[in-house]
């Protein structure tokens, strides 16, 4: 029988599979990397070597306002290390800068004094002037341009107000986007729900590019870039995490060049072939990313990659914080997966709902796979009602599902399924 551990909220749940089932267990090499040094360190000579820029300090000499983006209690940025170093660059040339530190939030909701001191540490949030973008709060924003897809950009007026603008991130595999990092931190970090939400319409979404791992042709991707290049990104840092959220590597310099560089970096770290399984097991990569189902298609999307034509796929996802948007849940438990696709289908870009994305893309899903989601903090009548079947445990899940495909089911099992990028057949350099 082999034990594995299945990342879940701030720890693992156990996976007993026997031998005779196991067809694989699929993780990443760079969610098994170790640093070579500490965190810093690593930020420290991406910053002293950036790509295709100034360095940060030559950057900031002279300028009066400057606006630091960073990402929200949601993502697993490591900023208790990446902001000071960040701070510190910045201040070496111009020690009196009136730095503005703007967290990226897209439509999710403000982090709380707690989760601040928790992504940022107690002398940053003591010192420094934080402000969290409110997508939903029209005094915010001012209009940019219209993006390449006919959306128009409305971004914070902090970012259109500043002479140096810069952002920090993280890269892994994104389900839609392609990856994360870079572009992001503008659209749709720091955008109004109305940019948001056409960005992510149903259309955009439905793109055959608009998927895991690929950037050219990805409408979405598309848009994210010309976004960030309107508002006149100076700078990012980028980083690269294990799966003990450690820095494994840093990218700092111009917005697209850098953000290359990290791409290129993750790619061939994390793509592994797309081995099938009758039954695959997975998770959100536990806190913060499994703090509520909205957020768990990601990883349901990379299991989908080796579930076949109707392989059964099962999610750990601690969900403590619920399902997550309200609109979410009202569309995830609208009716059938057929249903939902349909009435999403129907909506124009510009009347996009918030949040309607993950829906569509559980939908799709669910209309090949059946999903059984492992959660002990959700009612089980809510995960029914959103077309999931509920499970306590990863054991029981997985007994459920060999009683629908059978005792000699293969399983295939992707610890951390938002860390992997699974392609069919050889590995691709270039998507």
């Amino acid at each position: 029988m082999a034990l594995i551990k299945i990342p879940y909220d701030r720890g693992t749940v156990d996976l007993n599979v026997a031998e005779k089932n196991l067809a694989a267990v699929i993780t990443a090499d760079l969610q098994c990397s170790e640093p070579e040094k500490c965190g810093a360190a690593y930020v420290e000579e991406a910053l002293a070597k950036p790509v295709g820029t100034k360095s940060l300090r030559e950057l900031a000499i002279g300028k009066q306002k400057v606006v630091l983006v960073t990402s929200d209690h949601t993502r697993a940025v490591p900023s208790k290390i990446t902001l000071p170093v960040l701070l510190r660059e910045v201040r070496s040339t111009n020690p009196k800068a009136d730095i503005t530190i703007l967290i990226a939030t897209g439509l999710h909701r403000a982090p709380t004094e707690e989760e601040m001191r928790n992504m940022f540490g107690d002398e940053i949030v003591d010192r420094e002037h934080i402000i969290s973008n409110d997508a939903f709060d029209s005094d915010q924003f001012e209009k940019v341009c219209d993006l390449p897809s006919g959306a128009e950009f409305y971004c914070n007026r902090l970012a259109l107000q500043c002479d140096l603008l810069i952002t920090e991130g993280f890269i892994e595999p994104h389900f839609f986007a392609g990856f994360s990092g870079g572009r992001k931190s503008i659209l749709p970090g720091i955008c109004n729900a109305a940019t948001v939400n056409e960005n992510h319409s149903y259309q955009a979404i439905s793109s055959p590019f608009s998927s895991t791992g690929v950037l050219k042709d990805n409408p979405i991707h598309t848009d994210m870039i010309a976004a960030a290049r309107a508002v006149n990104v100076q700078f990012i840092l980028n980083v690269a995490l294990n799966a003990k959220k450690q820095i494994i590597a840093a990218f700092a310099g111009d917005l697209e060049r850098a953000h290359e560089a990290g791409v290129a970096f993750i790619r061939i770290r994390s793509q592994r072939e797309a081995i099938t399984g009758d039954i695959v097991v997975t998770s959100n990569g536990g806190y913060p990313l499994d703090q509520n189902l909205y957020q768990s298609p990601k990883a349901v999307a990379t299991a989908q990659a080796c579930a076949g034509e109707d392989g059964v796929i099962i999610m750990c996802c601690a969900c403590k914080d619920g399902i997550g948007g309200t609109n979410f849940e009202r569309l995830i438990t609208l009716g059938s997966p057929e249903e939902i696709d349909a009435y999403l289908a129907r909506i124009p870009p510009k009347e996009t709902i918030a949040e309607q994305w993950c829906a569509q893309i559980y939908a799709r899903i669910l209309k090949k796979h059946p999903v059984i989601l492992v959660s002990a903090y959700l009612d089980q009548r809510l995960v029914q009602a959103a077309n999931l079947i509920p499970a306590s445990s990863a054991d029981e899940a997985l007994e459920i599902a060999y009683g629908m495909r059978g005792k000699q089911a293969r399983v295939v099992v992707i610890p951390d399924g938002v860390g992997v990028l699974a392609v069919k057949g050889e590995r691709s350099e270039g998507r």
